[in-house]
């Protein structure tokens, strides 16, 4: 089959009916570089039509906290007090530089996405 690039829903639909035939091909031969390239061409226009942003950064606190098996009382001793813990975890406080410098290093919360706006 021809690799043609992927335009539209159409195209992205087509392609996708494609790699579902050929996904168990093995690497190194004709269908296996087909599926190499197809997987390139579906992951490169999923990431420009259905991009996936950031997430919240009290949500971020709170699932990583989750994760870690960590309680309020453990995020204190982050970015100080219990009551300041509870206003940031609500939204009632912002984040400051010294915060989101501490719970990237705890937590390995990328900065980027503790710097954002909510």
């Amino acid at each position: 089959m021809k690799i043609t690039p992927i335009h539209n829903e159409k195209d992205y639909q087509n392609a996708l009916e494609r790699l579902e035939e050929i996904f168990d091909s093995k690497k190194g031969t004709e269908l296996g570089d087909e599926l190499e390239i197809l997987s390139i061409l579906i992951d490169k226009y999923e990431n420009e039509n259905f991009p996936i942003g950031m997430p919240d950064p009290i949500e971020a606190i709170k699932f990583r906290m989750e994760q870690m098996g960590m309680k309020q009382k453990d995020l204190a001793e982050v970015v100080g007090f219990k009551s300041r813990v509870s206003e940031i975890l609500n939204k009632k406080r912002k984040l400051t530089l010294e915060m989101i410098r501490k719970l990237n290093v705890t937590l390995h919360i990328p900065t980027e996405v503790l710097v954002q706006d909510y």
